[in-house]
């Protein structure tokens, strides 16, 4: 007999977990007391629910595994939602679990009582709640198949405290396989000659389900018939930038010559990306619902196929099993589009060239000097804002998941992002980019950095205010800024507070041998830049966007 938070730790074992995120609840003490002297499964406490989902979805992008959050019921859950909105919208798979009011009180509106399936279904792939202690195998165990299956995504378990709490003789289930779909030889056929009848053919990567093997897979295919790669927003390692194939990323900032190339495309090839509104800049690279260029869309879930996009040849499988299949694709003996896969990349390279900005710190040279300076495997973390327009145009991805970052655009993701990161790759770099809004949003989390002896380094890209907002009101209301302005902490201090080394910097020659040190360091490492409000994008500044919209 085992009380129910054993059965669930028990069962997690069984499914392969060996990390969990949580902020402790006495509605799951149980579990906290399951977890208790054991080495399989390690335990990170975080400072914040948001947080520990942030950190459960990144871990889950480093490793391939769902990710595993526990957390309380209402305040507790309410904080979490911020991270499986994360896991939706990124295809990830997390699983989280919410400690529950006592089923006995159960419709009472009890103490922090929320009817969480309610609550999570729009978010989530599934929610359910756990009535029955003899069952909880049997819930993990659906709930790491559905996390994984498909179209990867969160599921969200409530558990009730008395259920937890109960003993039962359940057994464990063992971990099953997942489901796989695999694309046919009508399917493969189909798009070779698609292919082979294009003039100006071009590559769109990104999505779930990559993995080492899916990225040479992949670019051994690019390679081999020449294609001209671009990666969805916030997909910028899925093939490694310095690749002459590569021809930059969508989304926001895109290089409006890459856009026009895209428009200009008579053949998409999408391997595993939704297409969805960021990259497609709106709905307008390719237009809804027959776009003008043929579509063939390669996804996991037959039910994205065709959602916002009719596709002409759309295809539902892994993208582990598609990519496995492209070796057997035989290229033309002369490629038609050479020219323009060449001029593809060297309109890239062009708009990776940095243009100055102003102020006395130049925030595109330290992007340009991080990323020339990591090794080819760190991993670069980042929430949301404009500073994040430099960090993509600028960075040079070269390793896979070397990129973490939301495609829902949420701020304070960075920093629990670059712990899960350096927890599930403890000898991989990690660098942090944050915007003041940004960072403060989880800068608490320092503490779980420190606390879990992850050196890593964090920059800060202080403005003194809401970026993306601002730069919003000066096109729709200029000089009208309203809401937007900051009031921040001596950053450096800040971090200094939390045990970590901190450090300002007013100049950009004052930057690489800071960041240089901070680099080899071995703790966190926080570097504040004082930046100039009027650098608010890579190509204007605000004034200029004022001045114009008035």
């Amino acid at each position: 007999m085992r009380h129910g938070g054993q059965i669930l730790v028990d069962q997690l074992r069984e499914e392969g977990c060996d990390m969990a995120f949580c902020v402790p609840g006495e509605s799951f003490l149980a579990v906290l007391d399951g977890l208790h002297g054991q080495n399989d499964i390690r335990t990170i406490v975080c400072r914040q629910e948001g947080g520990a989902t942030m950190m459960a979805d990144a871990y889950a992008k480093m490793t391939g595994r769902p990710g595993i959050a526990f957390v309380t019921r209402g305040p507790g859950a309410t904080n979490a939602a911020i991270g499986v909105h994360v896991a939706r919208q990124d295809s990830t798979p997390m699983i989280l679990f919410v400690g529950q009011a006592g089923s006995d009180n159960l419709g009472r509106e009890a103490f922090q009582e929320v009817d969480f399936p309610a609550m999570f279904t729009p978010l989530a792939k599934w929610a359910a709640e756990i009535r029955d202690t003899a069952r909880i195998p049997e819930f993990v165990a659906r709930a790491t198949h559905t996390a994984l299956s498909g179209r990867p995504g969160p599921v969200v378990l409530s558990l009730p405290e008395d259920m937890l709490s109960a003993a039962s003789d359940a057994a464990n289930v063992p971990a099953s396989p997942i489901a796989e779909a695999h694309p046919g030889e009508r399917d493969m056929a189909a798009v070779a000659d698609a292919l082979t009848k294009a003039e100006r053919p071009l590559l769109i990567v990104g999505g779930p389900g990559w993995s080492q093997q899916v990225r040479e897979d992949i670019t051994a295919f690019a390679e081999a018939w020449n294609l001209p790669v671009t990666a969805m927003f916030r997909g910028q390692s899925c093939m490694d930038n310095r690749h002459a194939s590569y021809a930059g990323h969508m989304g926001i900032g895109i290089d409006p010559a890459l856009a026009g190339k895209i428009r200009e495309a008579d053949l998409i090839l999408a391997m595993g990306p939704r297409l969805g509104e960021m990259t497609t800049s709106g709905y307008t690279l390719l237009e809804p619902p027959a776009p003008r260029q043929k579509l063939i869309h390669i996804h996991p879930g037959a039910e994205e196929l065709g959602s916002v996009y009719r596709a002409d040849i759309p295809i539902t499988c892994s993208l582990r099993a598609f990519a496995a299949r492209l070796e057997g694709l035989s290229p033309p003996k002369t490629i038609p589009w050479a020219d323009w896969t060449k001029d593809a990349r060297a309109g890239y390279e062009a708009f990776c060239s940095p243009r100055e900005t102003p102020g006395d710190v130049k925030f595109e040279q330290i992007v340009a000097h991080v990323s020339s300076a990591v090794p080819d495997n760190a991993v670069i973390a980042n929430g949301a804002g404009n500073y994040s327009a430099f960090v993509h145009r600028y960075t040079q991805y070269r390793g896979h998941r070397s990129q973490l970052a939301t495609t829902s655009g949420t701020m304070g993701y960075g920093l629990p992002a670059a712990i899960a990161a350096r927890l599930a790759a403890p000898d991989r770099k990690v660098v942090c980019y944050a915007g003041d809004g940004c960072f403060l949003m989880n800068g608490q989390e320092l503490a779980t950095a420190v606390r879990y002896n992850l050196p890593m380094v964090i920059i800060v890209v202080n403005n003194g205010m809401y970026g993306t907002i601002r730069m919003h009101q000066e096109r729709n209301y200029p000089g009208r800024d309203s809401g937007t302005d900051l009031q921040n902490p001596d950053f450096a201090a800040y971090a200094r507070s939390f045990g970590a080394n901190g450090e300002t910097v007013l100049k950009t020659a004052d930057f690489a041998p800071i960041f240089d040190t901070a680099l080899n360091a071995d703790k966190p490492t926080l570097i504040e830049l004082r930046t100039d409000p009027e650098a608010i994008t890579p190509t204007t500044t605000l004034s200029e966007i004022r001045n114009n919209s008035a």
